[in-house]
């Protein structure tokens, strides 16, 4: 590694706020510059600075600019998404943190789109950051001044910082219209510049690098042969302690004891079908205080301004400023069904507000169901809950006088009036409504955001994009976490959740060893798992298999007695005959192919709940034991499951989640026979059989019934299965 200078005229000064840049943030920067200088990057082989949404990527990537400035760098090439709120935001955000450099005279900063004409050589002297969109007007002016304006920078020492690299970078793309592989223009661009430039260094910045990493070896796009762009190095941007991201929402959402568990509400895909379009034979306006068509849609609003009163009254109570709050309905890209949303919320805020006198009863019911849906969460971490009625008379106040604002943000001109200095939409009173689609992904900060209404089902769950709407990620309070609600269909929460299983699984191998690739499989036509090149993971709707995942059909009702009952009793039979004298008490071990054959008939036997959004892949679960049975290095392991089998279980079909009702998901109990599981399933993954009895005072349908649970062995290297991958 080279050795850096630290106590140059940028860097320390830079960094010398010890409350924005710690010790791990310099350390970082310092890294990454390190590898900058000392390792060759390129369009293929970019350095990367990995971070997570919302997690202060821009800020340790300017610190890096700065140390790079003191370090022999001259020029700073920033690309930015495409769009011109984003790029104003950046070239603000630049401008102002690097605000004093310029009053000396020490750097320069320039939209290239706005570059002022005839440079002098005193500026052209000074360090200068250039801010580009990735677009190709942008790019081929960015090429020109390099290579015909100023030719003379193309001789200096320049850093290529590509922000978002995700969303426009990589080398192809599939293009199902066109039925082959295209490569991207702006990724020709950027080699073109970097090809241009004496000495240049390349560094990606992302949260989701998924389109980086998992590439194919190489690609023929349109006649022409692209390499992979693999990150030569990769630098982890360090996370606050205060950062919330998807670890929260889909992993501490399994424990008990965190607002966490509060923290999902389903809602179907017949409401998401309604807020589509409108259809007065299905929905009116005119209802939306007793209509169930739009059920999900109406306990949310009231949960965020009940969510946002709590808030208040309890900063008011410690003498704390009162803070604006938002809540973001995301559910779908056309503008036509904005404005269909916004006509819908509007006549749920304005019924809403002339309940308030009209029909104070109503309103109060639909306000104390909020609050007792969010007590549960606050109550959870022991925190102060101001008294029912309390609430209940802030909220009258909030509607009568006007608090709730509804805003609908679908273009780029509205983004741009709607920021403010800091790159965040204005709350412009105590509780905000933004209705929008991906025009507020990437870049746009939603500041005290505690109720997100999602909604997006694009034929293909591409990881980069789902995950970037997640708006709900960044720095949260605890204290508005246990008021923040996700309302979204559980296809996509468990779409999502499986990205977040993917997400950690990636980053702990980066971070574990970046060199060490993690295993892609598929499933063949014949049922085998195969492995299979990365790029088909781009578009595949995917499972992590890790150490201990557990693998089972959730949200689901039995088949009728008449139907359910023989299967029962012939898998009992089954058991029976293979079990040890001893009896169930122990796991024991049988061949995968039995263990296969047990969840063939299982799976008539279990209806999953479509219409509300409940699907399992029978098939690609099937799959995934048949790996897992051959995945351990001793082959003497090979074609083998443990068999861990419980009865007489009687677990609810559904449980209490706040005030309402969510689908039982642990038929498996983690002190008992997830202990069990746990202790066995070293080299060979386990098949939990858990005999329920089905009562129908419990929900089900009056029968027995099996509910199989697959748990993967401890020793198992992290890989990740496609159910469905491209043409």
């Amino acid at each position: 590694m080279q050795s850096l200078k630290l106590n140059g005229s940028f860097f320390p000064s830079f960094t010398a706020d010890a409350s924005r840049y710690s010790t791990d943030d310099k350390n970082c920067i310092q890294r990454t510059v390190e590898r900058l200088l000392s390792v060759q990057t390129s369009a293929e082989k970019p350095g990367m600075l990995l971070g997570k949404i919302q997690s202060g990527k821009t800020k340790t990537f300017l610190g890096i600019v700065a140390l790079a400035f003191d370090n022999s760098f001259d020029i700073a090439v920033v690309l930015t998404k495409g769009t011109k709120a984003l790029t104003k935001q950046t070239l603000q955000r630049i401008n102002s943190e690097f605000a004093p450099f310029q009053s000396k005279d020490m750097m320069q900063i320039y939209d290239i789109m706005t570059l002022p004409s005839g440079l002098t050589p005193y500026e052209l002297s000074q360090k200068i950051v250039f801010v580009a969109k990735k677009q190709t007007d942008n790019m081929d002016r960015l090429a020109a001044v390099f290579q015909e304006t100023y030719p003379q920078l193309a001789g200096k020492r320049t850093l290529i910082i590509d922000d978002e690299a995700d969303y426009a970078s990589i080398g192809y793309r599939n293009d199902r219209k066109e039925g082959k592989v295209v490569a991207n223009v702006t990724a020709r661009q950027i080699d073109g510049l970097r090809q241009t430039l004496a000495s240049s260094s390349f560094l990606q910045v992302t949260a989701t690098p998924y389109s980086l990493y998992l590439q194919p070896d190489n690609v023929v796009a349109s006649g022409l042969r692209f390499r992979p762009v693999r990150p030569s190095f990769t630098e982890l941007v360090p996370v606050h302690k205060d950062y919330i991201g998807s670890d929260y929402y889909f992993q501490q959402s399994q424990e008990d004891n965190s607002p966490a568990k509060y923290v999902y509400e389903p809602v179907t895909l017949d409401e998401l079908s309604i807020l589509r379009q409108q259809d007065r034979r299905r929905f009116k306006t005119e209802d939306c205080l007793t209509s169930d068509a739009i059920d999900s849609l109406r306990n949310a609003v009231c949960n965020f301004i009940v969510g946002g009163c709590i808030r208040r009254l309890q900063d008011q109570r410690l003498g704390k400023p009162l803070k604006k709050f938002s809540f973001l309905v995301h559910t779908e890209a056309g503008k036509s069904a904005h404005a269909w949303q916004e006509q819908v919320v509007q006549a749920l805020r304005d019924h809403l507000t002339d309940a308030v006198k009209r029909d104070p009863d109503r309103l109060r019911r639909l306000l104390s169901d909020a609050y007792q849906d969010l007590s549960a969460s606050i109550r959870v971490m022991d925190h102060y809950l101001p008294p029912e009625e309390e609430v209940l008379g802030e909220a009258f106040v909030a509607l009568g006088e006007g608090w709730l604002m509804i805003t609908k943000v679908n273009s780029e001109k509205q983004v741009e009036e709607l920021l403010d200095t800091e790159g965040q939409l204005r709350l412009r009173t105590p509780l905000n409504i933004f209705i929008g689609g991906q025009i507020l992904d990437r870049g746009v900060t939603i500041a005290n955001l505690i109720g997100f209404f999602y909604g997006r089902r694009p034929q293909v769950y591409q990881q980069d994009t789902v995950l970037q709407h997640s708006r709900m990620f960044g720095f949260r309070p605890i204290e508005d976490l246990t008021v923040t609600r996700f309302y979204t269909e559980p296809t996509i929460y468990d779409a999502m959740r499986r990205m977040h299983e993917s997400d950690v699984a990636l980053r702990q191998a980066i971070a574990k060893n970046p060199d060490q690739p993690i295993v892609f499989i598929q499933r063949d036509d014949t049922g085998r798992v195969i492995p299979c090149s990365p790029n088909k993971i781009l578009v595949s709707r995917t499972t992590t298999l890790r150490p201990f995942k557990r693998v089972l059909p959730v949200g689901f009702q039995t088949d009728y007695k008449t139907r359910v009952h023989p299967v029962v009793d012939e898998i009992d039979k089954l058991l029976e005959d293979l079990r040890p004298q001893s009896g169930f008490d122990e796991p024991f071990e049988i061949s995968v192919s039995v263990a296969l054959d047990v969840l063939r008939r299982i799976e008539p036997t279990l209806l999953m709940e479509k219409k509300e959004g409940y699907t399992f892949d029978w098939e690609a679960a099937r799959a995934a034991l048949r790996y897992l049975a051959n995945a351990s290095d001793d082959s003497t392991n090979h074609g083998k499951v443990i068999c861990l089998v419980r009865r007489d279980r009687n677990l609810s079909r559904q449980v209490s989640s706040g005030s309402h009702a969510v689908y039982s998901d642990a038929p498996d109990t983690t002190r008992t026979e997830g202990e069990v599981a746990r202790r066995v399933a070293l080299e060979t993954p386990v098949l939990m059989l858990i005999r329920q009895n089905g009562h129908e005072e419990q929900g089900w349908r009056g029968t027995p019934f099996y509910w199989p649970v697959i748990m993967a062995q401890g020793n198992l290297q992290t890989a990740i299965f496609a159910h469905e991958t491209m043409d």
